[in-house]
């Protein structure tokens, strides 16, 4: 199958050259409270986001309820000392909610899709016809998950957190056999909230080289200086995680930005596509008041016609209407064909 350094999504063209697509991660921030939901799609929009993502699953979709030692949540993370089936049910998204939920985000100008954790969460987005696919990092390598979304034709944003070289192309690899729309990769570290130390960005380019797709990042560090960095290196795709506030708690409230950072956000994205722009040298049309404060050979003396040019009537200053600098040695030595006085720009003219 052929490979794409750009994507589209309902219309949408993601890629090299277009304004980076940033996605709001809703993920657990509701806290099981529909109108919660409703709000943070609304403010997503309003701070300036492209999408909203989702996550389909229920408790029972993703684990089993069990309470040995394999299903609690270890040292390291936030959960910590949770177990896996209790935290779930805490965090999912009621599936009657989501219907109404893309109704809400289309309505406001955005993008609604979702991560889908089985083969039935697949069917439901399905039937919810949604515009695209997100395949979360820890099921990268769920290779019959991955041949379901495959099977729908739409275009798949795939996170990459953990996973190795080879594990990312068996799942590209996968994703295409199985008739995948156009694909985009993030880079992702997997731990909440991760640290800048840990994101190595430079990996972004190398995924969009590598696999011939757009690349971007899906991001929890704190903050917003990650993402922005992002864009320099050609992240074309942001996700973030997105909260109403920081003080209402919940399973990702910790990791998530709040709605005036999240435009902030948006807002420093949008400068630094301007500020990478192209390979440029020489004047930009913003410089070109700026040219005058140059240098230039100028009378700093007055001078008679036939008097000697000497370093005592003629130096190189600003401002730039006189003879380029580099002409000081050849004119330096020769005579004034006219009188000039103190003041003047030097022209060939003036020089006998």
């Amino acid at each position: 199958m052929a490979v794409h350094n750009s994507m589209t999504i309902a219309g949408r063209e993601i890629g090299p050259g277009r304004p980076t697509y940033i996605i709001a991660e809703l993920s657990a921030n509701h806290n099981q409270d529909f109108e919660q939901a409703a709000k943070l799609v609304q403010v997503a929009a309003e701070s300036g986001a492209d999408a909203i993502k989702l996550q389909t699953y229920t408790a029972d979709t993703l684990t089993i309820d069990c309470d040995n030692e394999y299903f609690q949540i270890g040292e390291g993370t936030i959960w910590a000392g949770r177990n896996l089936h209790d935290l779930y049910c805490e965090a999912f998204t009621p599936w009657e909610w989501q219907p109404r939920l893309k109704s809400l985000a289309e309505a406001a100008g955005l993008h609604c899709f979702s991560s889908p954790f089985d083969a039935t969460a697949v069917d439901f987005l399905e039937e919810m016809n949604v515009p695209a696919h997100k395949v979360a990092s820890f099921e990268i390598v769920d290779i019959p998950l991955l041949q379901k979304i495959g099977s729908t034709g739409k275009p798949v944003i795939m996170s990459t957190g953990m996973a190795s070289l080879a594990e990312i192309s068996e799942a590209m690899e996968t994703l295409r056999n199985s008739g995948a729309g156009e694909i985009g990769l993030l880079k992702c570290v997997s731990s909440y909230p991760a640290p800048a130390s840990a994101m190595n960005l430079r990996t972004i380019p190398h995924l969009a080289e590598a696999f011939g797709v757009p690349a971007g990042l899906s991001d929890h560090t704190l903050g917003i200086t990650v993402p922005v960095a992002s864009v320099a290196l050609g992240a074309t795709i942001i996700e973030k995680h997105f909260t109403l506030s920081r003080d209402t708690p919940g399973p990702d409230s910790q990791f998530s930005l709040e709605p005036d950072e999240f435009r902030a956000m948006v807002a420093a994205v949008r400068m630094a596509e301007q500020a990478v722009g192209q390979v440029h040298y020489g004047v930009s049309e913003s410089e070109q008041k700026s040219r005058n404060f140059r240098r230039s050979l100028f009378v700093v003396a007055d001078v008679k016609c036939g008097e000697l040019l000497t370093s005592r009537n003629v130096r190189s200053i600003r401002p730039g209407n006189g003879l380029h600098p580099r002409y000081l040695s050849e004119v330096l030595g020769r005579v004034a064909s006219r009188d000039l006085s103190r003041g003047t720009p030097l022209s060939r003219e003036d020089i006998s």
